[in-house]
């Protein structure tokens, strides 16, 4: 039996309790609480949840669970963590140089005006604006010069068709959905919760109560670890933002407020551990579309 067995058998018995009193307060099994007793860490699913049972049991039996932890890191040390690559940054696009382009169109509109009066007066010459039409004489126009220029005058121009267009209104944009969150289902201390209405999750953790050490986890229970070993005290607040869904293990549930998007969900009255699943609902429907095709 390991140093840290002994210590923790011998704070339970001083306490008057027994192994199935301490499995139905922690919902650790019987066998694994036998293992770590003896030491058997090999028994345990693994040295996350070794941890996890190790600090459910000091924190049942009224031990400092840091200090518990330390006996366990001595046994058993931690694997290093892994270091991610950073990924290659890219590069900036230049801006574009419009100096050469503006040079260009300034030269062009100096050309074309000059041209374009040139073809206005060239239309109303040829069209009767000025004068006599080409061919005409002053014997075969019957009215005097002044007096048809009078008569052209008044007769009104059509309107074009770009006047008589409206423009039509811009639609308004349609209000951003508010975000839901339900609560799914629940099996043993796992809670499953889905959210709705929000492209990411906004996840903040406050505790109320003494203290409460947690694990939280990317999409799921085996996803990537965001924080493996996390206390946080009486009075502290964070907060962690999530592209997809996002797995939190609190040791302490009645020591803490957690609020998703805004939302408060309730993770329990008791101090016993409890873990909460959360999913998106436009990734649960991304991956039925996939499934369908």
């Amino acid at each position: 039996m390991s140093e840290l067995g002994q210590l923790l058998k011998k704070a339970r018995k001083e306490r008057g309790i027994t192994l199935d009193d301490l499995q139905e307060s922690t919902k650790i099994r019987k066998r694994y609480l036998e293992a770590i007793e003896e030491g058997n860490y090999n028994v345990l699913p693994g040295n996350f949840y070794a941890r996890a049972f190790i600090r459910s049991y000091a924190e049942a039996v009224d031990l400092d669970p840091n200090e518990v932890l330390k006996l366990y890191r001595a046994d058993v040390p931690e694997p290093p963590v892994e270091t991610k690559a950073e990924p290659p940054r890219r590069r900036r696009k230049k801006p574009r140089n419009t100096q050469k382009m503006n040079r260009w169109l300034s030269a062009l509109l100096f050309i074309s005006f000059p041209l374009l009066i040139l073809a206005v007066i060239y239309y109303f010459r040829f069209n009767g604006y000025f004068g006599l039409r080409i061919g005409d004489t002053p014997a075969d126009d019957p009215l005097p010069l002044t007096d048809r220029i009078a008569a052209e005058e008044q007769v009104e121009m059509p309107a074009s068709p770009a006047e008589t267009l409206q423009p039509e209104p811009e639609p308004e944009p349609e209000p951003e959905p508010e975000p839901v969150i339900s609560l799914l289902k629940s099996e043993g201390i796992v809670d499953y919760y889905l959210l709705s209405g929000a492209s990411g999750l906004v996840v903040t953790i406050e505790v109320t109560g003494d203290r409460c050490w947690m694990a939280i986890r990317k999409d799921d229970e085996n996803g990537e670890f965001v924080e493996a070993n996390l206390t946080m005290k009486n009075g502290e607040k964070r907060e962690w933002t999530f592209d997809g869904g996002a797995f939190f293990h609190f040791g302490r549930a009645n020591a803490i407020k957690v609020t998703v998007n805004g939302l408060e969900i309730n993770v329990g009255d008791t101090a016993n551990p409890r873990k909460v699943q959360i999913e998106l609902a436009s990734e649960r429907a991304d991956h039925a579309a996939n499934v369908g095709a």
